[in-house]
């Protein structure tokens, strides 16, 4: 997730070096006649990264865009993303770090640690601040509590943030995967 302008104008020119590269691999006959199978994994590879980095600079464009007169509706699948939510609220409000943390009643470092870790080290009460600063409402919440398979022993913070990684690495693999399909 693109998180500012640096990251932005960064991400573009990522973007240019990928394109570059897949031109070149897609011109390179010696290696599409002698190692197909490398190319092909080659060329999969560079597309799904430049895919993905165009993805993100498109979110970036249409949440600074966003005209700010109307509300703008950010979906949470999981809680996990909630970080996204609040970067991504903060950039459609058009507000700085600093800005936001004025708001919130925090110090922009604050702020800006807090986006670099993608809130892992905000307490609860400087998350509501921040929720609060840029008025975001919710409009539905479902939380689903299987208390038939509730577990009962103590959760480490290295399994938690194990199972997170692991769950978005499976969601970062199908997304490959149809990438390459549709290649």
């Amino acid at each position: 997730m693109i998180k500012d302008e640096k990251e932005y104008k960064f991400s573009q020119q990522l973007a240019v070096e990928f394109e570059e590269s897949l031109g070149a691999i897609e011109r390179d006959e010696a290696r599409i006649k002698n190692d197909f199978d490398g190319w092909e994994l080659i060329r999969g590879s560079l597309k799904c990264q430049l895919d993905k980095l165009k993805s993100e600079i498109a979110e970036y464009d249409r949440l600074t865009s966003h005209d700010s007169d109307t509300p703008i509706v950010l979906t949470l699948d999981d809680i996990d993303y909630l970080p996204q939510i609040l970067i991504k609220a903060r950039l459609a409000a058009k507000l700085s770090q600093k800005e936001l943390a004025d708001l919130a009643g925090l110090k922009e470092e604050q702020i800006k640690r807090y986006e670099d870790n993608d809130y892992e080290d905000a307490s609860f009460l400087d998350v509501r601040f921040v929720i609060d600063a840029l008025e975001i409402q919710i409009q539905k919440g479902e939380f689903l509590v299987p208390l038939d398979t509730l577990r009962r022993t103590p959760v480490s913070k290295e399994e938690l943030l194990s199972s997170t990684h692991r769950f978005h690495s499976q969601q970062d693999q199908r997304m490959m995967e149809q990438v390459q399909l549709k290649s």
